[in-house]
């Protein structure tokens, strides 16, 4: 698909004639997300740091809570190991890293939240749901749990950047959260060991490495593809890059499959998933002007998905 196909077929044949003529088994989704997007009349801005723009957390959840989650590109290194928590009986324990879909909409929250109010203080708790809920995500039952798990592994995990630009690398060691408030969760069952995170305070180097390298997003687009980790990371990858090229610049396969397929052994497969959430990415970035070749996925410059930046 090529430059938003997608919505010149909704605004040719109609909304529900395109359904069949986008292929793949995501093409009535995909046509679903470019409609209701580009109906949506609730405009938001969000931000994101550009380093999470060029990195990516897991898709699934990590087999081993203390294993350290690695993701090389070809100029950035990311690391980000598990916090600990102590549980019900004083035993240490780590928590995992952050993955999935909810754990990306909560790093969203933090960062458009500190950029919105100029403070590092976020709270966590109505305030996130109320921003959850605006994204149509519904905060209940198992999501409770999950927003909940996700807060948790974000507030306790810490970060490694490793860049290298022009032979000389640079190493940045932060936590995202310096400080976090945990309260007791009266629904669960047990009391003691059941916490959650109600307020959270962005480490100094964090924020303000946030306020130097903000990258706006179109919060309507986070929310018709609020589901799929993968578009949301190929939209944010997309929002970063396209607006900053001066000549089309061609991405290999190789380097698609090592930012977006953790976790998809063959290459077959990452590339039809790629293709599909591509697509997804581009149903709510009308104005990204991209191709798929043979040889990977060719960039052109584009205007950014948010026209108003930060100040």
């Amino acid at each position: 698909m090529v430059m938003g196909t997608v919505h010149t077929l909704i605004e040719t044949h109609g909304r529900q004639a395109s359904r069949e003529l986008v292929e793949g088994r995501r093409g009535a989704r995909i046509v679903e997300a470019a409609a209701s997007w580009a109906s949506d009349e609730d405009v938001g801005i969000g931000y994101i740091h550009s380093g999470w723009c060029q990195t990516a957390l897991p898709h699934r959840r990590p087999a081993d809570d203390a294993s350290i989650w690695k993701l090389e590109t070809d100029s950035l290194t990311l690391l980000v190991e598990p916090g600990v928590r102590l549980g019900p009986d004083g035993t240490p324990a780590h928590v995992g890293v952050p993955f999935g879909a909810i754990a990306r909409l909560i790093l969203i929250y933090l960062q458009s939240e500190a950029l919105r109010t100029g403070s590092r203080d976020v709270q966590l708790g109505r305030s996130l749901r109320d921003f959850l809920g605006r994204l149509g995500v519904s905060v209940g039952g198992k999501t409770t749990k999950l927003v909940r798990e996700q807060a948790d592994r974000i507030s306790r995990c810490r970060l490694s950047f490793h860049f290298t630009r022009n032979g000389t690398s640079v190493l940045v060691n932060q936590n995202i959260v310096d400080i976090a408030m945990f309260v007791d969760d009266p629904n669960a069952p047990g009391g003691q060991g059941d916490l959650f995170v109600e307020t959270a305070r962005l480490s100094e180097s964090f924020f303000q490495q946030l306020r130097q390298h903000a990258v706006p997003l179109d919060e309507a687009a986070i929310r018709h593809i609020r589901n799929s980790s993968m578009a949301l990371d190929v939209y944010c990858w997309l929002a970063y890059r396209l607006h900053s090229l001066n000549d089309s610049k061609l991405i290999s396969w190789t380097a698609l499959a090592t930012q977006f397929g953790a976790g998809i052994r063959l290459r077959k497969h990452f590339k039809a998933a790629f293709t599909e959430n591509l697509q997804l990415a581009q149903a709510v970035y009308r104005d990204a002007r991209v191709e798929l070749t043979p040889d990977g996925l060719l960039l052109h410059p584009s205007a950014p998905p948010v026209r108003k930046l930060l100040r």
